[in-house]
Formats: C-alpha cells, sequence, structure tokens
C-alpha cells in the first residue's frame, strides 16, 4: 500500500472528494490506501490547501531501507574490517562516506578495540561458577584477602591500535568479537611484584631473571612474610592470599610452603580464574603506577644510557611512585569488588568493563 508521499494526484483528488461523507477508514477500504496515510494526508491537505507534496529538501537518499539494514548488519558482523573492505563486501555502488553516515544514523562507528586476555568458553564456565560462589562477598570478606601480582614495566608502550565497529554500549564494548588480545612488548623493562590487603599497601620488589618457584618462595619470605606478620599484629584472624595461576605460584613446593603458612597464621591459599586480571583489583594499581610513572618523568619513554642504567633508573622512580599510593585508592580498589564480581555473573563468565 502507498505512503503519503506516493499517493497519485488521482487518488489525492478521490480522497479528498470523499472525505465529507465517510470516515478514514471507510476511504481506505474503498481506495485500498491504509487508514493513517489518508489521516495524514488530509491534515496536511488543510494545512496547506494543496494536494501537491512540497519539493524534498536535498539530494534523494542513495540506499534504501533495505540498503541501510544490510549495512549496519554486515557492519555488526564484521567489526574488524576497515571502511574500504566493507564496502567491497557490500558491493554497493556508493561511497564510503555513506556508508559512515549511515551506520552513524545507527549510533554505529569505528572504536579502538578493547585488550583482554584471551578466553574460551572452558575459562568462561569457570569464571561464571566463580562468580556465583563469590556473589555474597561483602566489602568485609574482600578486606582480608592478600591481593597480589607481577607486573612488567615498560619503558615505552605499544603504539600499535586496533579499531572496530560497534555502538557506545558496555555490551558492545566488551563484546568477545571486539576484544583485541594484549601482545607481549619489546623493549627494556622491569619485573615487579606488589601486593595490598584492605587499605594497607604491601612490599614492591624489583625480580632480575625468570620466577622460578624457588625465586618465588624466596621473594615471598623475604619481603612479603615481614608485612604479613604486621598485618596479624593488628589481626590475627584467618585472611586469605590471592593469586594467579602462573606455574611458580602453583607448583607443589609453593603450596607446601603455604600449607605452613596455614597452620602458623590461619593463612588459605584463594582458589583463582585462568586469564582473569579484570577481577583481581591490583591490576588496575600497575595501571596508576605506570601512568603516575609518565606524568611526575615524562621522559622516561626517551631514557638514554645502558640497560643496566635505564632499568635502575625505572626502579627508583617506580619505588617512588609505589610508596606515594594512598589509602584512599586502595580503599577503593577493594569496595568495587562486589561490583565486579556483579558484573561477570551478568557477562557469563565473558568480559567486563573492569
Amino acid at each position: 500500500m502507498p505512503k503519503e508521499h506516493e499517493l497519485t494526484d488521482i487518488q489525492k483528488a478521490q480522497i479528498v472528494a470523499l472525505e465529507p461523507h465517510f470516515s478514514h477508514a471507510d476511504i481506505g477500504v474503498q481506495l485500498g490506501i491504509q487508514r493513517p496515510t489518508i489521516t495524514k494526508f488530509l491534515q496536511r491537505f488543510k494545512n496547506r490547501k494543496s494536494i501537491e507534496n512540497l519539493p524534498r529538501p536535498g539530494r534523494p537518499r542513495k540506499t534504501s531501507e533495505t540498503g541501510d539494514r544490510r549495512i549496519v548488519r554486515n557492519a555488526e558482523s564484521e567489526t574488524r574490517v576497515p571502511l574500504k573492505q566493507l564496502k567491497n563486501i557490500l558491493n554497493i555502488d556508493i561511497s564510503e562516506q555513506t556508508i559512515r553516515r549511515r551506520l552513524q544514523e545507527a549510533g554505529i562507528r569505528k572504536w579502538r578495540a578493547v585488550k583482554r586476555p584471551l578466553l574460551t568458553k572452558a575459562h568462561a564456565y569457570e569464571r561464571r561458577k566463580w562468580a556465583r560462589e563469590h556473589l555474597h562477598w561483602t566489602v568485609d570478606d574482600w578486606q582480608r584477602v592478600f591481593f597480589t601480582d607481577e607486573c612488567s614495566v615498560e619503558r615505552d608502550s605499544d603504539p600499535l591500535v586496533s579499531w572496530v565497529f560497534r555502538r557506545q554500549t558496555k555490551e558492545e564494548k566488551y563484546a568477545p568479537k571486539n576484544i583485541r588480545q594484549r601482545r607481549k612488548q619489546d623493549g627494556i623493562s622491569v619485573m615487579v611484584w606488589g601486593c595490598f590487603i584492605s587499605d594497607k599497601l604491601g612490599p614492591i620488589v624489583f625480580i632480575d631473571g625468570t620466577i622460578k618457584k624457588e625465586v618465588y618462595i624466596g621473594m615471598l619470605e623475604e619481603y612479603f612474610l615481614p608485612f604479613l606478620n604486621a598485618i596479624y599484629a593488628d589481626d590475627p584472624t584467618p585472611h586469605e592470599f590471592q593469586q594467579d595461576n602462573a606455574r611458580p605460584h602453583v607448583a607443589k613446593l609453593t603450596r607446601d610452603w603455604f600449607k605452613s603458612l596455614a597452620e602458623k597464621y590461619g593463612l588459605s591459599l584463594m582458589e583463582w580464574l585462568p586469564n582473569s586480571p579484570d577481577m583481581n583489583p591490583i591490576e588496575h594499581l600497575w595501571k596508576h603506577l605506570k601512568k603516575e610513572l609518565h606524568r611526575r618523568y615524562p621522559d622516561t619513554i626517551n631514557l638514554k644510557g645502558s640497560p643496566e642504567y635505564i632499568k635502575a633508573t625505572l626502579r627508583q622512580r617506580l619505588h617512588e611512585v609505589w610508596w606515594d599510593i594512598g589509602a584512599d585508592v586502595l580503599k577503593g580498589l577493594v569496595e568495587s569488588m562486589p561490583e565486579r564480581v556483579k558484573a561477570l555473573l551478568k557477562a557469563g563468565g565473558w568480559y567486563t568493563e573492569f
């Protein structure tokens, strides 16, 4: 059935002639035209006193509604392709600018892909299960966890950027198809280990060479145990120790060492998830550390000298920045844990905003 602007002059004249004698619905039945079309035409006829359509402004639209839907559908299914390649896939005789406008009309444009570790269906299943188990943990529960992690701090950063088609929503931002997996960086760097619990900052440790289980245990004995003793002097109740599933962490020798701590302190190892830095708030401390490093020392990226000199300078600067992290920062990270767990469950174990 025709729309208002598609009515012929004869149909318009018939509608005007029948209007004083019949309802809009009856006119529609007689002429085979939808009632809303008749109503809209008569309203405009009474306003303009003419059956002629007003000239449409601008050039005629180059794509139909079907073509617009096709553009959007292909952009949503092929989020990573460049605009030029999307044009080839569509095989429509329109410019890239027209395609860009149609996508913008649908709220879609190119965004930088979010970096996240690779997740499989098995990972998502385990993450969802873990979220259910910890859904009812309160902030007080999370304040009894030692959050720990290692981090490589580079002198510079990866300049590569990946862009994807998506809408400006969290669901599309963190959809697996729009995630860019992290790549290892080249260049001079230092490896650090750190920890915190509640609003108390633990030691930062600089590690040389490969972190083997013996090195890991030795580091914990030298740096973590004094911090642990200080915490238990104030609060001698059971706590938990969080660490990721790196090989030195899950080795039998390491687990046996933690068993001795369980007997003495009541400290238990927290079962952790694969590829889940988004659930470890210390990851945000690393971001804070790196951001503050380059804010205070903008020359870091261009440090000159031998690798040994550059690493020594990085260690000195990182040590300074680490011990300036305030209790409010740590408190906010711990208080975010219930929301992290909820977000993980909502995402079905897949990627979250954290």
